[in-house]
């Protein structure tokens, strides 16, 4: 791997870390809070492409499990790979990664399209990982789980709409293509 990946990589990887100095925004019954976090692993799929936007995420969530307080609200550690929100802490590289292998496969990708692409996977994908994660560890029925994290959606994907915006738009800067080195 090239320097220039390594430091891509670590750009995104502290962008997502950056994103969690935004405080978690609890809803009330639910265990898992809503926070900025996703906006950056959804954005690193869309600009990186699947190979380094799924590493970038692979090594935050590298990071939360040797303990740095890196998610939102200044948690870490591996303990919460194994609480409600283990499901979704484990789906963020998955969801980079998918992301990033559909998004890197259009030639001149259109917001809506980087969208529909966000908020079916970076969205809904996540949202069914993770209640069904969820359910399992609060010993819930897997159907009541996912219709308590159904008030994620609406805001995961204003969020995934803001990546698409933002990936379509830095895609087609010249200078920004090359220095990330996107197709």
């Amino acid at each position: 791997m090239k320097t220039k990946d390594l430091v891509t990589v670590g750009m995104f990887t502290a962008l997502i870390a950056v994103l969690g100095l935004l405080p978690p925004i609890s809803i009330p019954g639910i265990p898992v809070p809503f926070t900025f976090q996703n906006l950056g692993y959804i954005l690193a799929g869309c600009l990186l492409g699947s190979r380094l936007g799924g590493l970038s995420v692979l090594v935050f969530i590298t990071l939360v499990a040797i303990g740095l307080p890196v998610l939102s609200g200044g948690r870490g550690g591996f303990a919460l790979f194994f609480g409600p929100t283990g499901g979704y802490i484990l789906s963020f590289p998955i969801i980079a990664f998918l992301i990033g292998l559909l998004v890197e496969r259009m030639k001149s990708p259109k917001v809506w399209q980087v969208f529909i692409i966000n908020a079916f996977i970076g969205a809904l994908l996540c949202n069914l990982i993770g209640g069904i994660f969820m359910a399992f560890n609060l010993k819930q029925d897997i159907l009541t789980a996912l219709k308590s994290v159904l008030v994620f959606i609406p805001g995961d994907c204003v969020k995934g709409l803001i990546a698409a915006f933002l990936a379509v738009k830095l895609r087609n800067n010249p200078s920004i293509r090359k220095s990330l080195r996107i197709q």
